[in-house]
């Protein structure tokens, strides 16, 4: 049997986000997940921004990528994703050299220093992955895993028109 709300604010304020949840779709539900997420990814928890694990973490899945193919598979503007390296950069956490097959692109690799860094603050997402995603058992949370890659992956080849 669910716990009792401590309080009638509690009470209500559970009422009204079980009835959200019961008719959103799965774009309000994915924002409503992506808030929880952001809020509890604190960087005293991380050791660096959920901005930063994310950066970092499209680092070593796509080793050697240019700043343009980063920009891209992140989904952030170029502009945005020249502060965000340059942040990374001056933190050690990542550096930019210039293409040799092309001097006008770049090419972004994570440091030692980086990897280290995103080592320590993927172990403390697991805990908030187990939090938020409490209620799926292993089987659903690897089927929701594969569900969301596919459809970021639709959403990069075909952005919104």
């Amino acid at each position: 049997m669910p716990e009792a709300a401590t309080t009638p604010e509690a009470a209500a304020a559970a009422a009204v986000a079980a009835t959200a949840t019961a008719t959103s779709g799965p774009i309000v539900l994915l924002t409503r997940l992506a808030r929880i997420v952001h809020r509890a990814s604190t960087p005293d928890l991380l050791g660096i921004s959920l901005k930063d694990l994310a950066a970092l973490a499209y680092l070593r899945d796509h080793a050697g990528t240019t700043q343009q193919a980063m920009t891209e598979g992140l989904c952030i503007d170029a502009n945005y994703c020249v502060l965000l390296l340059n942040e990374l950069e001056a933190a050690g956490l990542a550096e930019r050299r210039r293409d040799p097959a092309d001097r006008r692109r770049h090419l972004v690799a994570m440091t030692d220093a980086g990897r280290a860094a995103l080592e320590q603050a993927e172990h403390a997402q697991e805990s908030i992955e187990d939090d938020v995603l409490a209620g799926l058992d292993p089987d659903e949370r690897a089927v929701l895993a594969d569900l969301l890659r596919r459809a970021l992956d639709g959403a990069v080849r075909r952005p919104p028109s």
